[in-house]
């Protein structure tokens, strides 16, 4: 038996595998608090991989959950929203210390769960197990990431292959992207999106009716969503990440308008102070990945909404470096847009 207080990033499977056995199991109760999920744990070093059967079944499970959601689930207050994570699931068990664990705290996460960080597979499984047991509690929504051409350049399909062997647990997970929600609004006054706005959407009810059961296009409405950002100009402008569009001030006060919102809530853009509002309080990005790609020297935030829409925004730092522990084998990191 490994001695006491060893940690090791072998620990993040320990935690996973108690959320998928209870999950499973006769216990109704997923880890109910933040301290449970640190890696003291005295059996880290001997965590292994949850299987590959498991994984299948816990994406089962969620495509049952997530294919009865609309592609904008209304959400009701108070909720806590997050933005990218980018398998920084360390950095994930912070966020749930600053703010509460679920069920406790209502969740909105506003995708890129994947890519870049060293553990996607533990970050975005560990999301699964608790939207599988918890479903009114958290709410996941697609980001561009949440792609199969992404992350087959960006580090996740890499990472299943070296993990598993195959490529097998990494399809599951594709799978469960084609049904994870476009969008959410809050209390029907709070829009909540990965990326922003597109030219082909003026109101909710058109991205209502988009098929986002598939792959993310390369342009149209879905593309956009996913793509797109808020920028210091008039109207619309090209991208300079090759898809979705630039959006200025006109474009979201009139979105907003029309729709009868009060702000925008996206994520989708590294923000080094963790969160950014724009003209006029009108649009927020919020990023939930401190220190991204573990070199940027960022802070993260989540934005908290009470039954009032009242916002407070929380940051919070990248776990320690003795906590994560060191992979084996680096993911590339090079891509920062």
């Amino acid at each position: 038996m490994p001695a006491s207080g060893i940690r090791h990033p072998a620990s993040g499977w320990l935690t996973l595998q108690i959320a998928v056995k209870n999950i499973q199991g006769s216990s109704p109760r997923l880890v109910g608090k933040a301290q449970s999920l640190t890696p003291r744990c005295p059996f880290a070093r001997c965590s292994q991989p949850i299987s590959e059967q498991q994984v299948k079944e816990l994406c089962l499970k969620a495509r049952e959950i997530l294919v009865e959601e609309a592609n904008v689930q209304w959400i009701d207050s108070p909720v806590t929203i997050c933005g990218d994570i980018h398998g920084q699931f360390w950095d994930l068990l912070e966020l749930f210390k600053v703010g509460g664990m679920c069920p406790d705290t209502n969740y909105l996460f506003l995708g890129d769960y994947v890519d870049r960080g060293f553990y996607s597979v533990e970050t975005f499984l560990l999301l699964l197990a608790f939207k599988v047991r918890y479903p009114d509690r958290i709410t996941l929504i697609r980001g561009n990431h949440e792609s199969r051409q992404i992350t087959q350049v960006y580090g996740f399909y890499d990472e299943c292959l070296r993990k598993y062997g195959s490529a097998s647990v990494w399809r599951y997970c594709c799978e469960v992207f084609d049904y994870l929600s476009l969008g959410a609004v809050v209390d029907g006054r709070v829009f909540c999106v990965h990326g922003g706005l597109s030219p082909n959407v003026q109101s909710l009810e058109q991205i209502r009716l988009i098929d986002r059961k598939q792959e993310v296009p390369h342009d149209g409405a879905m593309c956009d969503l996913l793509w797109s950002d808020p920028d210091d100009i008039e109207g619309w402008g090209l991208s300079p990440r090759g898809a979705g569009y630039l959006f200025g001030a006109d474009v979201v006060k009139q979105f907003v308008h029309s729709n009868g919102l009060e702000l925008i809530a996206r994520a989708h853009q590294l923000v080094m102070e963790g969160h950014k509002l724009m003209f006029d309080a009108t649009i927020v990005t919020v990023w939930s990945a401190p220190n991204y790609c573990y070199r940027c020297g960022n802070v993260a935030s989540i934005l908290e909404l009470d039954e009032n829409l009242n916002s407070v925004y929380r940051t919070f730092d990248a776990a320690t470096q003795d906590t994560r522990g060191i992979p084996a084998k680096s993911t590339a990191l090079q891509y920062f847009l």
